[in-house]
């Protein structure tokens, strides 16, 4: 398929390079010249600007957004809907929210557009390791995308099959869904998040636990000296919490056990925010996704060890880097 793709950041230039891998055509464009130079290094259609975009794509066109949610996904969308003709599909694949989904679809079809939310996980792996998709929209137009997001999602790989899966949808397998109507991808996206934050949360304070264990409050013989990046390590061996985030665990404790280049000063991006709302709109009890979220507040006044590990695993799945943060160069 032919596809504009607006947002050349940790995301999207990933999802280009993966799509252009299996002969999709990308037109691409960014705020960064020097990021769509280098899409066009390796094989995609750069354009100057939305409208020269929009020409350089067949109807009906489709454009992917990979933009932060907010303002500027925003003004894109309208944006686009001024160049874009009927029957034309805007994708939102940040992470919006959700009831924006639902007020951006309505206008839209005003306007004979459509409108497609992806909630898209994978961080800055996904071009090797494929994006978990959760999609929201209508069914002919979610049908009409299939090739991209088969193209995008990790496949079945070597994970073993679920039994008693017969009859469900085997996308789910391959790792993309098609969640429901406008929205719901999102929203499905929106709750990952939240319990990623809950997991994340359980592995620091866990391993807050076990550092502390050698502190000299405790009676001499009450101390372990534990080596934290040998029990991540073992844990990821057939352990009942191994995980992703404990693999990201174990990278970053094998590097420096003490964690000294992180601060623990933990962003949230939204959407542990929005799951709570929804937890209270529905009157579902959520303490430890509540919990989780209120002690990313607090990293912001004072910093623990646990702090710090949720700072190495955000960096080690997303890249996200604390506030004020320095990279480290390659190699070091």
């Amino acid at each position: 398929m032919k596809i504009g793709i607006i947002g050349l950041g940790r995301m999207g230039a990933n999802i280009t390079r993966r799509l252009m891998r299996d002969k999709h055509e990308c037109v691409v464009f960014d705020k960064s010249t020097d990021a769509v130079k280098g899409l066009e290094k390796d094989g995609a259609t750069g354009a100057a600007d939305l409208a020269s975009m929009v020409k350089a794509l067949d109807a009906p066109r489709a454009i992917w957004v990979m933009l932060p949610s907010g303002k500027i996904t925003e003004d894109t969308i309208e944006a686009l809907a001024g160049a874009m003709s009927v029957g034309d599909i805007i994708i939102d694949g940040g992470n919006s929210f959700y009831k924006d989904d639902i007020r951006r679809a309505a206008s839209l079809k005003e306007k004979g557009l459509h409108y497609v939310d992806v909630g898209t996980s994978g961080g800055i792996w996904g071009i090797d390791r494929g994006y978990c998709m959760m999609i929201g929209g209508e069914t002919e137009i979610v049908d009409h995308l299939d090739p991209i997001f088969k193209t995008l999602a990790p496949g079945i790989g070597t994970i073993d099959k679920t039994p008693d899966r017969k009859g469900h949808d085997p996308r789910a397998e391959q790792g993309y869904i098609h969640a429901g109507p406008v929205g719901a991808g999102h929203f499905v996206k929106m709750v990952h998040n939240g319990i990623e934050y809950g997991l994340m949360q359980a592995y620091a304070e866990g391993f807050d636990i076990l550092r502390n264990k050698a502190s000299t409050d405790l009676p001499e013989a009450q101390r372990f000296d534990l080596n934290l990046a040998d029990i991540s390590e073992v844990w990821r061996r057939g352990s009942v919490i191994s995980s992703w985030l404990l693999d990201l665990t174990a990278s970053a404790l094998a590097k420096d056990e003490k964690l000294a280049a992180y601060t623990g000063y933990v962003e949230d991006s939204g959407e542990g925010r929005w799951t709570i709302e929804a937890a209270i709109e529905e009157a579902v009890p959520a303490e430890v996704l509540t919990a989780s979220l209120f002690a990313r507040f607090r990293s912001r006044q004072e910093h623990t060890f646990g702090e710090k590990m949720l700072s190495a695993m955000r960096q080690g799945f997303g890249g996200h880097l604390e506030q004020g943060h320095t990279p480290v160069a390659k190699g070091d």
